[in-house]
């Protein structure tokens, strides 16, 4: 299947033509998950909630394979301070939820908000929608390969605080990871990386892929962190 971008950037393809091997579990898990096996909140029927796309873009560093992942500027009305994928809601000139809007605002808001070059992007994969009730955001997951990697960093101070990637290596090592605990009791997985506590919805998704990619390894679920563990 490919979408085109009819923009002065050029096209955008969702194509797995060329993708490296290790992404390939990755591949698998996109085409055979469900909704329910990446979370419980899923979008409302009737149809509420402000559309939106996030990348999940993997890329190949000094230390292996490794996401792309960005802190919110803690001066946001929602998810301040938190790590988070490049992303955001859908504008009219992205199209429709239904075609390729998504992907039109995947990687548009990524541009926005990290300052990489949209055309070093292979875009592979779309994961269900999942909902974030606290926000009310239907978010829709893109799956991305950094093909040409290009040179990324905060582009508003109003928005983001810092880009970063983490190698997954990191992710997948049981020392880096625990559970949160929200005030509302919620317990979810979470990450200590890169200076950085990824949990919510990102590290849920993390959590997810890590899991059905085969790349788990076991970890101790009852050794829990404070959102507020820097304090």
């Amino acid at each position: 299947m490919t979408y085109t971008h009819d923009t002065h950037r050029g096209p955008v393809t969702l194509s797995k033509e060329g993708l490296p091997g290790w992404l390939d579990p990755v591949v698998r898990a996109a085409e055979t998950v469900e909704p329910l096996q990446l979370s419980r909140f899923l979008p409302p029927e009737n149809g509420s909630g402000r559309q939106s796309a996030v990348l999940i873009l993997f890329g190949e560093g000094e230390h292996g394979p490794e996401l792309l992942l960005m802190e919110r500027a803690g001066s946001l009305r929602s998810h301040a301070g938190q790590p988070s994928f490049p992303g955001g809601a859908l504008d009219p000139e992205d199209g429709d939820v239904r075609g390729d809007g998504p992907l039109r605002a995947a990687l548009r808001e990524a541009e926005e908000e990290t300052g990489l070059d949209p055309l070093g992007v292979q875009l592979f994969g779309v994961l269900p929608a999942l909902y974030i009730p606290v926000s009310g955001f239907v978010v829709t997951p893109v799956l991305g390969w950094w093909r040409e990697p290009s040179p990324v960093g905060v582009v508003d101070p109003n928005e983001t605080a810092r880009v970063f990637t983490v190698p997954v290596a990191d992710l997948t090592d049981p020392a880096n990871r625990a559970t949160t605990v929200h005030p509302s009791g919620h317990r979810g997985p979470a990450f200590l990386v890169e200076s950085a506590l990824v949990w919510g919805f990102t590290a849920g998704v993390i959590d997810r892929l890590l899991h059905y990619a085969g790349w788990e390894r076991p970890w101790n679920r009852e050794n829990e962190v404070p959102l507020d563990w820097r304090s």
